[in-house]
């Protein structure tokens, strides 16, 4: 399949051969790195939060209070690197640090309610706005991103 096949696809993907694997490879990512680049312009400006914040922000969200060393490597970044954005989140009020229970020397970080919403908020602004183009497809092209997206996970895990 080319992907002029497929309605509505934009022009510097047009003749792009999907059935080679560095063909598919390529103009997946084209396309993934637009929609998360698309997706990150949807954030609330005026709370001032870069990438990084909020990406934060949803591992302790997901995962809970975390040591500033788990949420790091969690992260895939050097301890320095998440001090530095666990302090402006904690200037905002995002987040807090509290004495980890059984050695005072750690601490750990965890959301405060503010950042709670913050984050929620933005990712409702940000499911809203993916929500209303995929009602813009056929029912055959949902159940084909359905698939996908189990597909995509399997592919990030990787």
């Amino acid at each position: 399949m080319t992907v002029p096949e497929v309605r509505g696809i934009s022009p510097d993907l047009a003749g792009r051969d999907l059935r080679t694997i560095a063909g598919l490879a390529s103009g997946l990512r084209l396309s993934v790195l637009r929609l998360a680049r698309r997706l990150r312009q949807l954030r609330d400006d005026s709370v001032d939060l870069n990438s990084n914040q909020l990406s934060a922000m949803s591992v302790l969200l997901n995962s809970g209070d975390q040591l500033m060393g788990q949420l790091a490597a969690a992260e895939k970044v050097q301890p320095p690197s998440m001090t530095r954005i666990v302090n402006g989140l904690e200037h905002h009020g995002y987040v807090v640090r509290r004495a980890h229970p059984q050695d005072g020397r750690q601490c750990l970080v965890g959301l405060t309610p503010a950042g709670r919403e913050v984050l929620l908020a933005n990712r409702r602004r940000r499911d809203a706005w993916l929500a209303a183009r995929i009602a813009e497809l056929s029912p055959a092209e949902r159940d084909l991103l359905r698939q996908a997206v189990a597909i995509l996970d399997k592919v990030n895990s990787g």
